[in-house]
């Protein structure tokens, strides 16, 4: 793709407010359609909530869950109680090159996004693996999707990539890891 606009996912970037922006519009959506106009039940939020406000300093928070649609992230974060709106408690997150980084203009977006561009069937040592691990290395939460691609089907979860097991074992510091899953997402409009 040739876009990688690593600068753009930098805190200080433009002193964080274009950050700020894209945080506060894409939580405003998530919020609107998880509470708005859909019904949403979310279990054990309190200790999704704890983690991502108050785990102890310097230790990363690694979080998986399955993938149902296009839209799971930022969906996933915009349920009643959910700091969503906050750019600097905000997830990290491994995205798809192909879908979320096609041009400039997608790649900046995604980038303000914290979204981490990764290249799939490319591998666990791939460039943007190493970002990855420097934002848990930093004490960083990372979100993934270990199966690697979406999947609709009412199914066991498939088999789930090494890529986030990789990133678990290379971490300074071992990340609390909070498996999660979510239902649903594929009916979401």
């Amino acid at each position: 793709m040739g876009w990688k606009m690593e600068w753009a996912g930098r805190e200080k970037h433009m002193g964080g407010i274009p950050r700020k922006m894209v945080f506060l519009a894409v939580g405003a959506f998530a919020k609107a359609a998880a509470t708005l106009l859909n019904t949403t039940s979310v279990h054990n939020a309190h200790t999704l909530i704890r983690l991502v406000r108050s785990r102890p300093p310097g230790v990363p928070l690694v979080t998986v869950s399955n993938h149902m649609s296009t839209l799971d992230d930022p969906l996933i974060w915009g349920f009643k109680g959910f700091p969503s709106l906050d750019a600097k408690l905000a997830r990290w997150v491994l995205a798809a090159e192909d879908i979320c980084f096609k041009n400039p203009l997608l790649t900046y977006f995604f980038r303000l996004g914290k979204c981490i561009p990764i290249t799939r069937g490319a591998g666990i040592y791939q460039e943007h693996m190493n970002e990855a691990l420097q934002c848990l290395n930093n004490g960083a939460w990372l979100h993934t999707f270990p199966e690697g691609k979406v999947s609709q089907e009412d199914a066991p979860i498939r088999r789930l990539k090494w890529g986030t097991a990789s990133l678990i074992v290379r971490a300074h510091v071992t990340p609390i890891v909070l498996p999660m899953v979510h239902c649903g997402f594929e009916q979401a409009h």
